[in-house]
């Protein structure tokens, strides 16, 4: 079984030195949805939910949430970020938003791409939650992720 690299031979939490990494191109891509109703669907569709444009605001608050995972993850490493793409859009049964994040640094964006999906998730639910209170956020993962050693 791997260890985890973020806990010291105390057992205590800790920040990984990276130091020693060379610097590469990194991407990760994340996805998420959140159930809605078939009038909260509606609303969304018709741009008439009182709190604004749903999709644009999610989408906006995935592209900040992921320039502040580590602001919010105490473990995360601050990275330079080189392109942040959140698509929220609505399906048959609510909204699925997926992130695409990309660095070149010595370390990955998968925590970025999860954070910009949840917290777009979390805006729908913010935005709708006067009209509908049977929300559900399912499904956030990791897709993928990779990097370029050359």
């Amino acid at each position: 079984m791997a260890e985890f690299s973020h806990v010291d031979a105390q057992g205590r939490a800790r920040m990984v030195d990276v130091s020693a990494k060379s610097p590469v191109h990194r991407l990760a891509r994340a996805s998420g949805s959140i159930a809605l109703g078939a009038e909260t669907l509606a609303l969304i569709a018709a741009n008439n939910v009182k709190k604004g444009d749903v999709l644009a605001v999610a989408q906006l608050a995935g592209i900040q949430a992921a320039k502040r995972t580590s602001d919010l993850i105490p473990l995360c490493h601050p990275l330079q970020l080189s392109q942040v793409d959140v698509q929220a859009e609505l399906t048959k049964s609510g909204v699925k938003v997926v992130s695409t994040v990309q660095c070149i640094d010595r370390t990955g964006v998968e925590m970025e791409a999860l954070t910009a999906v949840s917290v777009a998730l979390l805006t729908v639910y913010d935005m709708c939650k006067a009209v509908d209170k049977n929300m559900r956020i399912s499904d956030i993962l990791l897709e993928a992720k990779h990097k370029d050693d050359h």
